[in-house]
């Protein structure tokens, strides 16, 4: 029922309320006998509706919202130019006070009010509400005070049913509706709501234009409107059910009827002697649940029901496919693309500490002179980075005044904002695709070229930048890093604690990770390694190459398939996680990976270590992941495999 219009949620008097079930209104049935002090029940509950016209709508709402108000009412009314509709609750010299009243507005002076007796109030508030209609049909010239169906008593209804009359019974209520019960052999339209209603009436055959129909609701408004349309639509026997089926209920019984009648209250459904079955109401979807469906293992209460179940796989799909539906309306357009003020970001290495704030961003960004930084500094382009969720900033002895200093002092950590106004990022690709997700841990299959951190040229047009929006107001922690110019699996978490937990298994070196690369050439040996020692800090243009006093470094290859074109296909085992690692050690050993921007065939390095999405691809991807989850269960995520890799690669091996 997720896609239906939900009971309770459209304006009907006796057939549907405009109020949630929960708390719901008793919507009250007519008594067979008359309510007396003596009753243990103390609440009063009245609904009735007039289709009468009705003028100074806003004068009359307040005028019935003061009268409730004085009597200690609480419930709905629903005011329209059509006329009243209204649901109340209160004790008893309350209700006949507020009806006594309501009767000397002449528009009202024949309203009799159906009641009934709970020993709750079941409404929290009053509410008068204007509305464009008293229930909800969306169809211009139907006035049912000026025209209307004629009314078939119940008791001859009854009588035609027992003659065996030809005649057509139409329900014309909603399919959740008819499911729990109707009368025998009852035409139903498999309508979600009313305002359906009309189309499912130019389906019907056109020989019933001209054959008795008597139709049918709960409490008859719906056909008060239903009843016009049909004539006006051509239909010339046409009659309604006075009263509806609870009327029919009250003065006939249950004869004909197959089920129970669903009404807009907490009781949900009635048998034929209006008494409350065991029938109820799904709180998450507000599906019907017959008896026998609450015996189901997909009935929880306040969780699930059959309509609504899903298995847990089928909740991930769905909330995934919420993630992939978020993320399109996020990057189309890409953030980036359009011109605005960007925030680049300049963290303070190691090797800089106790520079000058002149000579850190001449380091760092030699390809920009010295004067030209002097400049930015004095027009405050270059600023103390702002606070960023709980990350702690350096101590500093007084803020900061702007323009900084060209000559001040800069410390390990430290962050600058360069801002740069009217900035377009280049192009990513937002193809990120969402592979698990669950209370401590998102997976996703990260596209490339997509940076994972605002850096450079990229602000907005970052991972970092697309997740913290789609989850927001979570910022999911990145646990591990991949390249730019990388695809594939990547961990996250959504809270510090689990990141922690993960990011030591990877510091200690517990994560197996499997990556696939294309590279140039055809290695000797089916399976090989690499350990050379990897720079510490970049050269130029931020490349790393290996050296003999750098970080110490493993990787493990075995090739799966040589091509005809003279590359070949490996799977790399890294098992330390140095930056570049692969591409590096993959170059080092004079087979650099295919596409690859900076570490070049020939032993050769390039200044740019970025692609755009119309470059070819750098040919490396992060297979898989393995890892312990918190309660040391065995966690195994893949992505899958490229569009680069050919189809001629034997399938098997992967």
């Amino acid at each position: 029922m997720s896609q239906r219009e939900q009971p309770g949620s459209g304006p009907a008097a006796c057939d549907s309320p405009e109020f949630s079930l929960y708390p719901c209104p008793v919507r009250q049935i007519a008594m067979s006998t008359p309510l007396t002090a003596s009753t243990a029940a103390s609440v009063v509950n009245i609904s009735c509706y007039k289709f009468v016209t009705l003028e100074n709508l806003e004068q009359l709402q307040q005028t019935i919202r003061t009268a409730a108000a004085e009597q200690n009412l609480k419930g709905t009314v629903l005011l329209s130019t059509e006329g009243i509709n209204m649901f109340l609750a209160g004790d008893r010299p309350g209700i006949d006070g507020f009806v006594s009243w309501l009767q000397q507005n002449p528009n009202f002076t024949d309203i009799r009010p159906k009641e009934s007796l709970s020993t709750y109030q079941p409404f929290t508030r009053l509410l008068v509400k204007i509305r464009r209609e008293i229930i909800s049909f969306d169809i211009q010239g139907i006035a049912p005070e000026q025209q209307t169906a004629p009314k078939l008593p119940a008791a001859e209804l009854k009588r035609w049913l027992d003659e065996g009359q030809p005649f057509h019974l139409l329900d014309t209520r909603n399919d959740y509706e008819v499911d729990i019960g109707t009368f025998a052999d009852a035409i139903r339209l498999d309508i979600d709501h009313f305002r359906q209603f009309p189309e499912a009436i130019a389906a019907l055959p056109e020989s019933m234009k001209e054959e008795p129909i008597v139709m049918f609701c709960t409490g008859g408004i719906r056909c008060e409107k239903a009843g016009p349309f049909m004539q006006q639509a051509g239909f010339q026997k046409v009659y309604q059910l006075d009263g509806g089926i609870l009327k029919y209920f009250e003065e006939v019984g249950g004869d004909h009827w197959n089920g129970e009648c669903f009404v807009f209250d907490q009781r949900v459904a009635v048998d034929p002697h209006l008494q409350e079955t065991g029938t109820t109401q799904c709180y998450l979807c507000q599906a019907v649940v017959t008896p026998q469906m609450q015996q189901s293992e997909k009935y929880v209460p306040g969780r699930s029901c059959p309509a609504c179940y899903l298995s847990p796989e089928e909740q991930m799909q769905a909330l995934l496919q919420s993630r992939t539906q978020r993320l399109a309306e996020l990057t189309t357009p890409l953030p980036g693309s359009v011109s605005g003020l960007n925030r680049r970001p300049l963290n303070v290495p190691r090797r800089c500490a106790g520079m000058t704030l002149l000579e850190f961003l001449s380091d760092v960004h030699p390809q920009i002179t010295r004067n030209d930084w002097s400049e930015r500094i004095s027009e405050s382009r270059i600023q103390p980075a702002p606070p960023s969720g709980r990350r702690r900033r350096p101590r500093q002895t007084q803020p900061l005044s702007l323009p900084l200093s060209p000559d001040m002092i800069v410390r390990e950590g430290q962050r600058f904002d360069q801002l740069e106004e009217n900035i377009v990022e280049p192009d990513v690709s937002a193809n990120i695709r969402f592979l698990h997700e669950d209370d401590d841990l998102i997976v996703i299959s990260k596209p490339a070229p997509l940076p994972m951190h605002a850096c450079g040229r990229f602000n907005r047009n970052t991972l970092r930048s697309f997740l913290n929006s789609i989850y927001h107001p979570l910022r999911p922690h990145i646990v591990h890093r991949l390249d730019s110019c990388t695809s594939g699996v990547l961990l996250l978490c959504k809270r510090k604690r689990i990141a922690q937990h993960y990011a030591r298994q990877f510091e200690q070196r517990l994560v197996k990770k499997t990556y696939l690369a294309r590279i140039h050439g055809h290695p000797e040996q089916n399976a090989f390694h690499c350990d050379e020692p990897i720079q510490q800090d970049p050269g130029p243009g931020a490349i790393r190459v290996t050296a003999a006093d750098g970080d110490a470094a493993r990787t493990r290859f075995e090739v799966l398939s040589r091509l005809s074109d003279g590359t070949s296909i490996v799977r790399a085992f890294p098992e330390t996680g140095r930056p570049n690692q692969i591409r590096i050690h993959l170059w080092s050993l004079k087979t650099p990976i295919v596409g690859d921007p900076a570490w070049l065939p020939d032993g050769l390095t390039g200044m740019n270590n970025t692609l755009s999405p119309l470059d070819p691809p750098l040919c490396l991807h992060a297979e898989t992941l393995e890892l312990a989850g918190p309660d040391g269960q065995l966690l195994r995520f893949s992505a899958a495999h490229p569009e680069w890799l050919p189809a001629e690669v034997d399938q098997v091996n992967l």
